[in-house]
């Protein structure tokens, strides 16, 4: 892999536009990044590598923001599952032809952001250990296979969260403790290669810049609004899944 301007520029403002949407929304660093990296990265592996690995920082930074609102009761249970099932999906991840997967998760996305935006005022899920099973084994298969796990989570803390603070808090120390556990997975694995440390150079003074330009528009929303903005992002991502 040879780092011409050209690709540490692509490296640069694809990092910043994913932390961008990551802090504005709650989720989507991955899902945006992973349209990027796989014509950069010399494989498939070593893209969701480093999107872990930058999403990974950007929830860290986050985290040192907003560490008084989270609540460990409220995590631990979804988080607890999407461990182990990202787990197995990341083992599998170096013979997984997941184009045809990628498509079915494109639709998912596009039906359940159509029944959110319908319907979102409507529902109050409620915490339950089922639903976080249910929710934390789709995370983790996503999570695994694309490192694309925000949407169920979200789909869970969006609704579930008094605040957008504490949403922003849960959903951040979610995505990091599955991306340092997985990023652990991947080194054991033999992913995070020489290319992998030096794109994370290039690309972190964009996460940086996408991040201090997103909190300000965060701050700015209001939760009913915020609500919508997530609800259209999902959408979006479907969208660009199924054209994959």
């Amino acid at each position: 892999m040879s780092f011409s301007i050209a690709i540490i520029l692509v490296l640069f403002v694809s990092s910043a536009m994913a932390a961008f949407v990551q802090r504005v929304t709650g989720f989507g660093f991955g899902i945006f990044i992973m349209t990027i990296l796989p014509y950069v990265m010399p494989s498939y592996a070593e893209s969701i590598t480093l999107s872990g690995i930058l999403s990974l920082t950007q929830s860290g930074i986050l985290l040192v923001q907003l560490w008084r609102f989270i609540s460990w009761k409220r995590v631990m249970p979804m988080l607890t599952v999407f461990l182990i099932v990202s787990y197995a999906a990341t083992k599998m991840v170096a013979e997984f032809d997941g184009l045809f997967f990628l498509h079915v998760l494109g639709a998912v996305l596009i039906l359940f952001s159509i029944y959110f935006f319908l319907f979102a005022d409507k529902i109050r899920i409620k915490g339950s250990y089922p639903l976080q099973i249910g929710l934390g084994t789709l995370s983790g298969l996503m999570g695994g296979f694309f490192n694309m796990q925000g949407p169920p989570a979200v789909i869970y803390f969006v609704q579930s969260e008094p605040d957008k603070k504490s949403y922003i808090a849960q959903t951040q120390v979610y995505f990091f403790i599955g991306n340092l556990f997985m990023a652990f997975v991947r080194y054991t694995e033999g992913f995070v290669t020489p290319e992998v440390g030096y794109s994370w150079c290039c690309a972190i003074v964009g996460v940086l810049v996408g991040t201090i330009i997103g909190t300000k528009v965060f701050h700015l929303l209001p939760a009913a609004r915020l609500k919508k903005v997530i609800y259209g992002y999902m959408a979006v991502s479907g969208v660009v899944a199924l054209l994959k």
